[in-house]
């Protein structure tokens, strides 16, 4: 019986400020970030040009190194297929091992790519708190202040969305100062939530989104942000959050790398 009230008490504890109610009758107690950003302009740690720039660094990195599986994109955009023949040609010069592959396969993994682009690769793994489950390591290289270390995927709802199902025993339901909400849970209703989505917005050959954050196996190896534990007493955060919005003139040929999708058809 002590256990299962334990158990009881440690759910109520990460799904309590779910509830309205609660929360109305619970403002003035101890916030539940060490960082409070009292107004949406304020919260940048680093400028968006730089979350941008990194985004497309990373993921032309992994388009150039999936090039063979690329054909019916670039068909429909020439001019970007000369762009990035330019880039390929320079990779296969400091590489030094296109000789070595086979056609139809990468020439490194997504993780490979990573840390060749930013000089580190992040995974999940088991969690070195207690009861915390699954967290997120460096597993190589260095991560300088400042830096992108991952991305929080799932469906992307608005405040008048329903997503009441989605979100019972769901844990993964991230909440941005706007009011929008994110669900990065990879099981359940959640999953086929986003497969839905995502195929619902696909236009030909491109895909909007990327789903093999759903999967064992990542093409953006980025996409692990909701597997990241909050900071305890024992552990102090190290990473902090920061909200981004992608632009509308995201190459769409890389768009297939963003982890995200939008629950609503009409809204970018």
């Amino acid at each position: 019986a002590a256990a299962m009230l334990r158990e009881l008490r440690r759910r109520w504890r990460s799904y309590k400020y779910r509830f309205v109610p609660w929360l109305a009758l619970n403002l003035r107690r101890q916030r539940r970030t060490l960082r409070y950003v009292p107004e949406s302009s304020q919260d940048k740690i680093i400028a968006d040009e730089d979350v941008f720039e990194t985004l497309l660094k990373v993921f032309k990195a992994l388009f150039i190194n999936d090039f063979s599986r690329q054909t019916d994109i670039l068909a429909l955009l020439p001019e970007v297929r000369c762009q990035y023949l330019e880039l390929l040609t320079v990779e296969q010069k400091r590489s030094k091992v296109n000789s070595c592959t086979h056609q139809g396969q990468p020439v490194f993994s997504p993780e490979e790519v990573l840390f060749n682009t930013l000089g580190f690769t992040v995974s999940r793994d088991r969690s070195s708190l207690v009861s915390a489950g699954t967290g997120v390591f460096v597993t190589k290289g260095f991560v300088r202040k400042g830096t992108v270390v991952s991305m929080y995927p799932g469906t992307v709802y608005r405040k008048h969305e329903p997503i009441f199902f989605q979100s019972l025993g769901n844990p993964f339901i991230f909440r941005c100062i706007d009011g929008v909400l994110i669900d990065g849970n990879d099981k359940g209703l959640s999953r086929s939530v986003y497969r839905s989505c995502s195929r619902r917005d696909q236009l030909g050959p491109f895909h909007m989104s990327d789903g093999s954050w759903l999967t064992a196996t990542l093409q953006n190896p980025l996409a692990v942000g909701q597997y990241v534990n909050n900071c305890s007493h024992e552990k102090a955060a190290n990473v902090c959050y920061q909200e981004f919005d992608v632009p509308g003139h995201f190459p769409v040929e890389l768009k297939q790398y963003l982890p995200n999708i939008v629950y609503s058809h009409d809204i970018e």
